[in-house]
């Protein structure tokens, strides 16, 4: 598969995500739907990850690169910890869209960052995207 059809899926089971998370927070502190969640994925992944044999590449890995991942997990966690206060609190109709500000401000950091090319086809559809996340807030 390409690397569209992933995002495309990633962008389905996205979806899935805010909607079963928003039924799943009701009733439970924020922090522990997030460290349930957490577990799951923990296990889903590294279940993944030894039937494919992928665990014997540990070994080989730079510190650079296990800090650059250890420091994406922390992002991770503290973005999945704001996400599931903000569906506690919020509609997952408006929630998922500003959420979704993430799209834009990866653009802008890709390429401030990691010197990826910005097209002006690219940048009309950030601002739309921003545009698009504001107009829920209403």
């Amino acid at each position: 598969m390409t690397w569209w059809v992933y995002a495309l899926l990633s962008a389905g089971f996205a979806a899935m995500t805010a909607i079963l998370a928003k039924v799943g927070v009701e009733g439970v502190p924020s922090t522990l739907a997030t460290a349930i969640r957490t577990v799951v994925i923990l296990v889903f992944a590294w279940s993944i990850a030894l039937a494919r044999g992928e665990h014997h590449v540990l070994p080989g890995m730079s510190r650079k690169t296990l800090l650059f991942l250890a420091l994406s997990g922390v992002a991770t966690g503290l973005s999945w910890l704001a996400y599931f206060r903000a569906l506690q609190l919020g509609p997952a109709s408006r929630v998922a869209p500003i959420d979704k500000l993430s799209l834009p401000l990866t653009v802008l950091l890709a390429f401030l960052l990691l010197h990826e090319q910005m097209t002006w086809r690219l940048g009309v559809g950030v601002c739309l995207m921003v545009a698009g996340a504001l107009l829920t807030l209403r």
